[in-house]
């Protein structure tokens, strides 16, 4: 079949499997058989994680590049195109080599019935095997253990943190998720783990695959002070490092991961990535007069990271909240009620979109005293409109947040408006 567009190719493959997550390997390791496909002329590094994947991905890419290595990212969701999900050395793909991809698959598929994921992860595997790279960085998209991300056979793994979310795939219960995570890993190769508290499954099943476990806080460690922030491990110390835009643990575990690698990073160029290293929706500053931030947390302990974000502002800002129905709204809402001066919610269309009402009713049972400063709102843009014109006139910020859904409608109506 051919199709003349990206658009084109995007829905059809969405229309090849019934469901829009089918976790396992069978399909796309049959159609990977097919492909032959090369592996990068030094290593894969694969990264799982509830939270911290998308910006451990970032950090190692930037400071791969920056060392001259030519490096393939993997990622996801995107915000704008899909494009954004497949990137030659920190650049977007563009559509002809993703549509040529697509042709690729789609021949090698067969009678093979595809998700929309597993097919956009064969594509990107193709294109970096086109592409003759040193490294491939590859985000998991949900678990590990069964995401299509993991019929790669990785040399690097990386566990960025667990906590419940996916639940009805992944499991209840911190132990299962930790196990489903470190199933990327490989035998007699690395494995980092940057996870707070971690779930003894972790080093359970790094023992029965046989990898090679380093852990935070016993093979490697961080202290943050006022200023800077250092880090210690496999006989390295780093001093006065930048405090990073970024989380502050993820950038810890891509030290770990540079260090145990053997890569051997000089202080002065882990400056460099820490005072630059940016991803788009992670405490992102985007406007100005008012000040508006995105983030995509969704998820209580992504909440916990932009709160103490949001403490670092000299006043409580202004809050334009959408989220997914499936996720743990009241989770996020304990964590955040008390961080807003007003709440702007809105409705997100689709299936998943949870209604405004939703999020005003779990803010209302974790703070009874807050009704009066919930405001309803259909779509994201009219959210939006409302907490500008209030943040304005009270000189707030505004914090977008919520989903993905929600920050790349307001990036789309941003974009709409230059």
């Amino acid at each position: 079949m051919t199709h003349t567009s990206l658009a084109s190719w995007l829905s059809y493959i969405e229309s090849q499997h019934p469901s829009e997550i089918e976790l396992g390997l069978d399909r796309g390791n049959l159609v990977l058989s097919r492909l032959a496909l090369s592996r990068p002329k030094h290593k894969v590094i694969t990264v799982a994680g509830t939270n911290g994947k998308g910006s451990t991905c970032a950090m190692l890419t930037q400071y791969l590049c920056s060392q001259g290595y030519t490096v393939g990212t993997y990622t996801s969701p995107h915000f704008l195109a899909f494009n954004e999900r497949i990137a030659l050395n920190n650049m977007s793909c563009d559509d002809a080599m993703i549509c040529r991809a697509f042709e690729v698959i789609e021949a090698a598929r067969k009678d093979v019935p595809l998700t929309y994921f597993e097919f956009s992860t064969l594509a990107a595997l193709w294109i970096f095997d086109q592409s003759k790279l040193d490294y491939w960085v590859l985000e998991v998209g949900l678990g590990g253990r069964l995401d299509s991300v993991n019929m790669i056979d990785t040399d690097v793994a990386v566990v960025t943190s667990i906590s419940l979310d996916h639940m009805d795939w992944l499991g209840d219960n911190l132990d299962v998720i930790a196990r489903e995570k470190t199933g990327i890993a490989r035998k007699d190769k690395l494995l980092v783990s940057g996870v707070v508290n971690p779930p003894s499954t972790i080093a359970i099943t790094a023992g029965e695959i046989g990898a090679n476990l380093k852990q935070k806080d016993i093979d490697f460690s961080f202290q943050r002070s006022t200023t800077d922030w250092s880090w210690s491990g496999n006989g390295v110390q780093y001093d006065a490092l930048p405090i990073p835009s970024l989380p502050l643990q993820n950038a810890a575990t891509v030290i770990a991961v540079l260090v145990y690698m053997g890569l051997n990073p000089s202080a002065t160029d882990l400056v460099t990535l820490f005072k630059t290293a940016q991803l788009t929706g992670r405490f992102q500053q985007v406007a100005f007069s008012p000040d508006v931030y995105i983030d995509v947390a969704h998820n209580p302990e992504a909440a916990v990271e932009l709160a103490q974000r949001i403490g670092s502002l000299s006043r409580k800002p202004v809050a334009v909240c959408g989220m997914l129905k499936d996720k743990d709204i009241a989770g996020v809402m304990a964590n955040l009620a008390e961080s807003f001066s007003a709440w702007y919610c809105c409705d997100l269309g689709g299936v998943r979109g949870a209604k405004a009402l939703e999020l005003m009713d779990k803010l209302e049972k974790v703070s009874p005293d807050i009704s009066p400063f919930l405001y309803e709102f259909s779509s994201v843009g009219d959210a939006i409109q409302g907490a500008l014109a209030q943040a304005k006139e009270e000189g707030r910020a505004v914090i977008v947040f919520g989903s993905f859904v929600t920050v790349s409608d307001y990036l789309a109506l941003s974009q709409a408006r230059e």
